[in-house]
């Protein structure tokens, strides 16, 4: 009787679960969808959604004068989970496990839905800025790795914690997020978390016990009116979080000027698109990061933060399988892609501009789509260093899954 009870609440719950289907765009709007999107529209039909994505890489430096090895990696496996309260209430969240090791909780959030153009959410949340942060599912983009501006600059997968609004105005075709969140942390009372190499990317806080010294506020409009084309504008301001304020008297101007200096103010902006038009496609995307009090911030942790950066890409696919058979349901796209950033834009005084932190990088190499959802890629890159006649390259094999 026992056994039969426990087979029938088993049958039960898988009746209430499903595998989240992959949508890369709503089929009505045109608008875009990501993993926690699709959750949250509803497309899978069911209270509990499971889903996930994958990525498993081989990569290969190489150039006239060293030799180096290959790695063979299990970039990252991911579980989407979403939970239906009701028709207006989703709770979704992103368990990542990065090179096996590591694990992450990449999205927690609960998204309230008043209506089409006004939801209320709250949680752990991608911050929306530039393309791959928020649409980072391997099927998706191009190329084993993301574009290096996503890393550098960013930096992806960037997530803190927040509370904010977010809608579709359907009859304008926008959409808008506003959200108010946690900030970098730059300083833990032991040393500086910022540096020119890799910008913000050392401070992201991922809703690990984030420290909380100023709110910060994200946000990005993005137009889809026009079928196969979307637009994107972002914008994220604030200032960083730092630890040197604990436990400083409001009294004590000279430690408050202290933990001023551990503190620097960010002005970031975003512009990108996508295009798809039959066989063809195209995506671009352009980043500026504007960065105040980095002489002070620089002179008390020893770093080299820069006091702007800049980056930009523009990319171009062609579905070579459409040329021989119009119908097919696998996919061949032979992409190409140049990218150009630097975290040393510009630096305040005090800091020595290092051409190493300014690179051109082409990508070349295909993405063969043997099902949706399913990927292998392989392509070349060239890495070229501002002012140097020295070129670094790298041959990257992969394949990746979404469902």
């Amino acid at each position: 009787m026992i056994k039969k009870l426990i087979l029938v609440l088993i049958v039960a719950v898988i009746a209430k679960i499903t595998t989240a289907q992959v949508r890369g765009t709503d089929s009505t709007t045109n608008a875009p969808l990501n993993s926690a999107q699709n959750i949250i529209a509803g497309n899978s039909g069911k209270t509990i959604t499971i889903g996930g994505y994958g990525q498993i890489d081989f990569n290969k430096p190489f150039n006239d004068s060293t030799r180096s090895n290959g790695t063979l990696d299990v970039h990252r496996m991911v579980v989407f989970m979403g939970y239906k309260f009701n028709e207006r209430v989703h709770f979704v969240t992103e368990l990542e496990f990065e090179h096996v090791s590591e694990v992450y909780v990449e999205q927690a959030f609960v998204n309230y839905r008043i209506n089409n153009a006004f939801n209320i959410r709250g949680g752990l949340m991608l911050i929306p800025m530039g393309i791959v942060n928020e649409y980072h599912e391997p099927t998706i983009f191009n190329g084993v790795e993301r574009p290096n501006i996503d890393g550098k600059i960013v930096p992806t997968t960037w997530r803190e914690v927040g509370a904010g609004f977010t809608g579709n105005l359907d009859k304008l075709s926008l959409k808008y997020q506003v959200f108010v969140v946690n900030g970098f942390k730059s300083y833990d009372g032991t040393a500086g978390k910022l540096k020119g190499s890799d910008g913000f990317r050392g401070g992201r806080q991922k809703g690990l016990e984030s420290t909380m010294s100023s709110p910060n506020l994200a946000s990005k409009i993005d137009f889809y009116g026009i079928n196969g084309l979307k637009i994107g504008a972002s914008g994220y301001f604030g200032e960083t979080q730092t630890t040197a304020y604990n436990g400083v008297l409001n009294s004590d101007a000279d430690a408050l000027k202290i933990a001023d200096s551990t503190v620097v103010g960010l002005a970031m902006f975003g512009f990108d698109f996508r295009y798809n038009y039959k066989a063809f496609e195209a995506r671009g995307q352009v980043i500026y990061a504007g960065i105040t009090n980095t002489e002070e911030y620089n002179a008390f942790t020893g770093k080299d933060l820069g006091s702007s950066m800049f980056g930009w890409y523009g990319e171009l696919g062609y579905d070579v399988l459409s040329l021989f058979k119009k119908e097919a349901k696998e996919r061949l796209v032979v992409f190409g892609r140049y990218e150009f950033y630097d975290t040393h834009n510009s630096v305040e005084k005090g800091t020595t501009r290092k051409d190493a932190y300014g690179r051109t990088d082409v990508t070349t190499g295909i993405s063969y789509h043997i099902a949706n959802g399913a990927v292998f890629k392989a392509d070349y890159q060239l890495f070229k260093i501002r002012g140097s006649e020295n070129t670094g390259q790298q041959i990257n094999v992969g394949l990746g899954v979404w469902f």
